[in-house]
């Protein structure tokens, strides 16, 4: 009878009087080795040893090398793993890197220069956020840039000048001798000089700023060789450096190889276009795996790129953390 259902003596009418081994259906027994199954089976990590063996191999030397578990996966799309996995591995201890090792957001306050205010605030008129929006409400299609500084620590006397294009989340980054107008300008000069009033204009045609002191002269900015318009002038609200997000968010880049408390006075314009070249060649989540430096080439006329003299960096070369210029002080 235990050939066909219920398979078990349960039920049978016949069994207190039976001599054949019998076999009962105990639901709190069965239910207790159904967890056991359910747990072990969940426990550990679902790889062999080999492959554990291969993929630490592969993974670990990146990690150290300041890249992201995303940016492993993008380059190495043989590693059969989600990012997810990745990240359960590390937290596990299965690969030889550990949580310290990973990438992190480096969030820092916003350095006090004292009042941004201009004496002369007419040269906000007509350039405010409002007067941007109004504007890109009309011609929608037009690509900003963003312009900001990074500070080196304090006591030191050089800065670099960022210019973020949205459009391909390529940035560039020129060294001042100081945080002065003067050099922001000089900067607009040479690359004008150099690519063309025209060009520079299709690459810089809307530039959107902070309103620190460094920026406060948009008619300079504004007009290049033989009195031309090359750019025009944006800027943020008092206090809202948020509205202008992508070159935000990119400096967190700059700051995992040149960590807050690090001084520029001994970087020179080619150590900033190694940093810029490894930043740029950097794939990310948000460009749909492909790097800055792949989209500008799209996007951003040739001149221009030649002149800001960046190298794509292979995949598996790209290093994101002060490593980068070990041989530099501090």
């Amino acid at each position: 009878k235990l050939d066909k259902a219920p398979f078990v003596c349960n039920a049978c009418s016949k069994k207190s009087g039976c001599r054949l081994d019998k076999t009962y259906y105990r639901a709190t027994t069965a239910h207790r080795e159904y967890r056991t199954v359910l747990i072990e089976s969940r426990t550990g990590i679902n790889i062999t040893p080999e492959d554990l063996t291969k993929l630490d191999e592969l993974v670990s030397p990146l990690i150290l090398q300041g890249q992201s578990p995303y940016m492993i996966l993008q380059n190495h799309p043989e590693i059969p793993y989600s990012e997810k996995t990745l990240y359960n591995y590390i937290e596990s201890g299965a690969l030889s890197v550990k949580n310290i090792d990973l990438p992190k957001k480096v969030k820092y306050k916003i350095r006090s220069s004292g009042s941004s205010e201009p004496a002369d605030k007419a040269i906000y008129e007509g350039r405010t956020y409002k007067d941007l929006q109004a504007f890109l409400k009309e011609f929608p299609d037009t690509r900003i840039t963003e312009m900001d500084t990074v500070l080196g620590c304090e006591g030191s006397h050089k800065a670099l000048l960022t210019l973020h294009f949205s459009g391909c989340s390529f940035m560039m980054a020129y060294l001042l001798d100081s945080k002065e107008s003067r050099h922001v300008k000089n900067v607009f000069d040479s690359i004008e000089h150099a690519i063309g009033t025209f060009s520079f204009a299709s690459a810089f045609s809307l530039i959107l700023t902070d309103r620190g002191g460094e920026f406060q002269i948009p008619d300079a900015l504004e007009c290049g060789e033989d009195n031309l318009i090359r750019t025009s002038i944006y800027y943020c609200d008092p206090m809202c450096s948020w509205q202008k997000p992508h070159c935000e968010k990119n400096h967190e880049y700059i700051r995992k190889i040149c960590p807050k408390g690090t001084s520029f006075d001994n970087y020179s314009q080619k150590d900033i276009n190694l940093i810029m070249s490894h930043i740029n060649s950097t794939p990310r989540q948000s460009l749909g795996g492909l790097s800055p430096m792949a989209l500008a080439k799209l996007m951003l006329p040739h001149e221009l790129l030649n002149y800001f003299n960046l190298t794509e960096i292979p995949a598996d070369e790209i290093v994101l953390t002060p490593a980068l210029l070990k041989n530099k002080t501090r």
